[in-house]
């Protein structure tokens, strides 16, 4: 009835290998916040972009600057 309530953990990503991404897609317009791998080039999908409000809780959680995000089509 009374348990400790976890502390929310901070995600992390290996800054030195790993690139954020946003993928959009031309055609729905859909978007999917991301880190990309810089030697093999494999995307890891990390969270959907509905709104502003959600690329800005991305940023926060991962500590990623905007200008530091790259998009890819």
């Amino acid at each position: 009835m009374f348990w400790k309530r976890r502390k929310e953990e901070i995600p992390s990503y290996d800054k030195t290998g790993k690139i954020p991404v946003i993928r959009a897609s031309i055609c729905t317009g859909e978007q999917v916040a991301g880190f990309k791998d810089a030697v093999t080039g494999r995307f890891e999908e990390i969270m959907l972009l509905r709104s502003e409000a959600d690329l800005q809780t991305f940023l926060r959680q991962y500590g990623v600057e905007e200008a530091d995000i790259k998009r890819e089509w």
